[in-house]
């Protein structure tokens, strides 16, 4: 497939700024393989798409305060710098990506908040726009982590034109995030709230966790026209013996897997025997799913609604349908559905 194909118009009036009111009361499409059909709903109801038995799986990732602006030494020049991850616990060393990137070289200091809270040291240039940072810092360890993330704010993705609020904080996190390390909250768990996940359970629903760890390849844009030239980042994935067996004892039993989101599918998609069975892994992953793809692991998906050209609505059209995916995003587009992270939700069945 080509890059081309996955243009659509999407008016900028559509893309969701704020969150809903409350998380389980955003619309929701329900997309029909099968049948072919389109449906709208709200998210709250998704209960009665479910049997019981059938498993839920979310992604456990925690969000941290990425994005920080800091002053250049002698200048004075403001620079954001996205901490990407860790790469030294007893070094402070961390891979970042710079903006602007070339006023940025090796040796230059950066300090951070009032007072010079944190000194930062350029020590090596990853890419184009990435560096490596040295953070200068006496105290242990658990204070420097303080320190940078009370310095750090929430990290929304640049089309979310808007400053950074403190409701942000709260929202631009799952109800059941757990493991810090993601830069980029899995959007499409925003929708379930505690009172959700109660009716689910009373209803039989089973429940299991993986983590992916978000990074900023979600939003790197694809530049090659044909898909199988491009590359995605990197992302570290966990998936334990006790979620592959209850996955797996769910196909076994005939009974149905709905992945959350985009991170969850390229997690279980990752880590698959040739029998279809999952296995438990920790490790890495770069997995790039677009059409045609034949998917082992889930029969469902909750997403959201992407943006035109991006990796995560390659995937969408691998799941739903290529010609289908489109209907749909058409027609969300005429009814004025609300797009990208704090949009409206799609479960495609």
């Amino acid at each position: 497939m080509k890059l081309s194909q996955f243009r659509y118009t999407l008016p900028q009036e559509l893309i969701a700024l704020y969150p809903a009111k409350n998380r389980d009361e955003s619309r929701m499409m329900v997309v029909n393989r099968q049948k072919g059909t389109i449906e709208h709903s709200v998210f709250k109801d998704i209960v009665g798409h479910f049997a019981e038995d059938d498993v839920v799986v979310f992604n456990n990732t925690k969000v941290f305060p990425a994005r920080l602006y800091g002053n250049k030494e002698k200048t004075g020049a403001e620079i954001e710098v996205f901490l990407l991850r860790e790469l030294n616990k007893e070094q402070r060393l961390w891979d970042v990506l710079v903006d602007p990137a070339r006023k940025i070289r090796i040796g230059n200091k950066l300090y951070f908040g009032d007072d010079d809270m944190l000194v930062a040291e350029v020590i090596d240039n990853t890419t184009s726009r990435g560096r490596t940072l040295r953070f200068l810092f006496d105290g242990t360890y658990e204070e420097f982590k303080k320190t940078l993330f009370s310095l750090g704010e929430t990290p929304l993705p640049k089309f979310i034109n808007r400053k950074v609020e403190p409701e942000d904080g709260e929202r631009y996190q799952t109800i059941f995030a757990k493991h810090e390390g993601a830069v980029a909250a899995p959007t499409a768990g925003l929708h379930f709230s505690r009172e959700l996940l109660k009716r689910l359970e009373i209803a039989g629903v089973k429940f299991s966790e993986i983590t992916l760890h978000v990074g900023l390849g979600n939003f790197r844009s694809v530049d090659v026209e044909d898909l199988t030239k491009h590359k995605v980042d990197s992302e570290r994935i966990i998936i334990t013996e006790e979620a592959a067996f209850m996955i797996n004892r769910a196909h076994e039993n005939r009974n149905k897997v709905c992945a959350v989101g985009t991170t969850v599918v390229r997690t279980l998609e990752s880590s698959v025997s040739t029998h279809g069975m999952l296995k438990p892994y920790d490790g890495w992953t770069n997995k790039f799913i677009f059409p045609p793809y034949e998917f082992k692991v889930p029969d469902m998906m909750v997403s959201n609604f992407h943006l035109p050209y991006s990796t995560l609505l390659m995937m969408v059209a691998a799941f739903a349908g290529f010609n289908l995916c489109f209907e749909a995003y058409r027609e969300a587009v005429k009814e004025k559905y609300r797009f990208g992270t704090y949009g409206d939700a799609m479960l495609i069945i």
